[in-house]
């Protein structure tokens, strides 16, 4: 397994960025400004995070996915320990964003991730479509936090 930085052509990774946020222009609005990471294993694509920084403490995940046929192996988890563990050196807190999904969210809180703040209605506000996780129709954001 082998983690690498993409420095240019970041568009080139928008299919398996769309996995983790679906719509294309949202995705445009933070690609070039990120820090965009990507696992490999077996010389295959599997997982992807975009990092975006704040300020001088605080840094963001905009994005993280992983192919749904690689999904629930411990990918998603190596690439976080790998962001926490590139950022601790400079930065105070890791934040991100995610919608009301209680699998997503018991993923980020196992990793000791807590809640922070919820944007009402962020999601039937910003996309042009609505956006369905496990079924359910998301509406807010729910922003969690970790400090380094």
């Amino acid at each position: 397994m082998k983690i690498y930085e993409v420095t240019s052509n970041k568009s080139d990774y928008m299919d398996i960025l769309l996995i983790g946020d679906e719509d294309e222009s949202m995705v445009s609005k933070y690609i070039e400004q990120s820090e965009i990471f990507i696992l490999y294993d077996n010389d295959m694509l599997i997982s992807i995070c975009a990092v975006e920084k704040i300020n001088s403490e605080t840094v963001e995940i905009k994005n993280i996915a992983t192919y749904p046929e690689y999904q629930n192996k411990g990918y998603a988890s190596k690439l976080l320990d790998f962001i926490c563990n590139k950022y601790k050196t400079k930065y105070k807190k890791l934040i991100l964003g995610t919608g009301e999904n209680e699998k997503t969210l018991n993923f980020y809180k196992k990793r000791g991730f807590t809640e922070t703040h919820i944007i009402k209605n962020f999601f039937t506000d910003n996309y042009s479509h609505p956006i369905i996780e496990n079924g359910k129709l998301l509406t807010d954001m729910i922003y969690l936090k970790k400090d380094l």
